[in-house]
């Protein structure tokens, strides 16, 4: 093939598709093919050779060789006009190629939003579908939250009934313990028994029936506290203080004084009765302590502490009270303890004062009890804070103190704390249950 110059390569489509055409118009007026020079003046510029083929094609052969300084022939230039439409005619290629490439382009970006909106798609049927589950277990919740609630509304309405029923049980097992309900057979005496077995508690047939502190303690009760018991000899059942501690404990108490809070300036009445309050100051009641010393043999104990918290007690081994018809009178012996005798020697028989009675030892010491002239013991007297008073104060006529005479070998001294307590003589603490 021969080399085409640089200005004549652009219109070599042009000059081949005009060749072809000169080629076909031959053959149709009958020529064959041949070859032909190419050159108007006389001169080599190139020769070409046409055929046709089998499939009817025209097969153009052209010879262009290099010529310096020369032209090709006119058949080989392009027109202006032509020229202009074949630059056209690229642009238009090179547009086509671009819309092509935008066209792919869009065409990726449309499958991936048809990709993305698929995803979407099963997202949402995703969310659905769990919006239904939730939905769902939304309303299970309810209606189990709904029964949650019954079901603590009927826990709510059986707790409040159990509390009830516990504090009703509470109640009744304070009564009873406070008061067994027990049932009493009084065994008459007979001409044949002895002043001493008729008052003996084991020949008195008691059923379940405590009738001191002391039978609590033997029941297998080791605490201190309020109960009921019912002395044996027919009286009324009577609560009590018993303390379980001191000395191995089964004491039943008849007074206490610890803090003022209850005044001991009573009438014969309330001392015959008792007054004041079980768990701090208080008179068991002259009728209990006689019902209780005249049911068997008991001993008294006095325990005295001063203001400095010194401590000591008295201990004797026989203690009773006479009835009312014979004034309380007063039945004490067998001293012991740590502290100096100053209750049994001076007062033992003798009857109870009060200060409405006209006794001037009980209206001189405001106070209820075994005086004789008056007193080297006044546990009942009116309480001085501090221990030491003086006579001079608001009763100028005596000693109206808490006075255990040989605390201090005064008068006018009153203790910070005393009490009175019993238990049979025979008793004999023992191991906890």
């Amino acid at each position: 093939m021969a080399y085409l110059p640089p200005y004549c390569t652009p219109i070599l489509g042009f000059c081949l598709t005009l060749c072809v055409f000169l080629v076909l118009s031959l053959e149709v007026h009958g020529e064959d093919p041949t070859s032909h020079q190419i050159g108007g003046d006389g001169s080599q510029c190139g020769e070409y050779s046409n055929q046709v083929i089998e499939n009817g094609m025209c097969h153009l052969v052209a010879t262009l060789p290099q010529m310096e300084e020369q032209r090709c022939p006119d058949m080989f230039r392009c027109t202006d006009e032509v020229s202009y439409w074949m630059h056209e005619n690229e642009e238009r290629k090179q547009q086509i190629i671009l819309l092509r490439e935008t066209i792919s382009e869009l065409q990726e970006e449309l499958r991936n939003h048809r990709h993305r909106v698929k995803v979407l798609e099963l997202q949402s049927e995703e969310k659905n579908r769990m919006n239904s589950s939730l939905e769902h277990r939304f309303h299970e919740l309810e209606t189990h939250y709904a029964e949650a609630n019954t079901l603590v509304h009927l826990q709510g309405t059986l707790i409040f009934d159990l509390q009830a029923q516990i504090h009703n049980l509470s109640r009744l097992v304070e009564s009873a313990r406070r008061n067994p309900g027990c049932m009493i057979n009084i065994v008459r005496t007979s001409s044949q028994m002895s002043a001493e077995e008729a008052r003996h508690p084991e020949v008195q047939h008691v059923s379940n029936c405590p009738i001191d502190c002391a039978s609590i303690y033997y029941n297998g009760v080791r605490r201190s506290g309020l109960y009921t018991v019912v002395p044996s000899l027919g009286a009324m059942p009577v609560e009590v203080y018993c303390d379980m501690e001191t000395d191995g404990g089964g004491w039943t108490v008849l007074q206490r004084r610890v803090d003022g809070s209850v005044t001991f300036d009573r009438s014969w009445r309330e001392y015959k009765d008792g007054f004041g309050d079980l768990h701090s100051e208080f008179w068991l009641g002259n009728n209990h302590i006689h019902d209780l010393t005249n049911q068997g043999e008991y001993s008294l104990r006095i325990d005295l502490e001063d203001w400095s918290k010194k401590h000591k007690h008295a201990l004797y081994e026989s203690f009773s009270v006479d009835g009312e018809d014979s004034q309380y009178r007063l039945h004490v012996s067998g001293f012991s303890g740590t502290t100096e005798d100053s209750f049994s020697w001076y007062h033992d028989k003798q009857g109870f004062s009060t200060p409405d009675t006209g006794n001037i030892c009980a209206e001189i010491s405001h106070g209820g009890w075994w005086y004789k002239q008056c007193f080297y013991a006044n546990l009942n007297g009116h309480y001085y804070r501090g221990g030491r008073y003086s006579p001079k104060g608001k009763n100028p006529l005596g000693p109206d103190g808490i006075v255990w005479y040989s605390w201090k070998d005064s008068d006018y001294y009153s203790l910070r704390k005393v009490s009175m307590m019993i238990r049979p003589r025979t008793f004999r603490p023992r191991m906890s249950p």
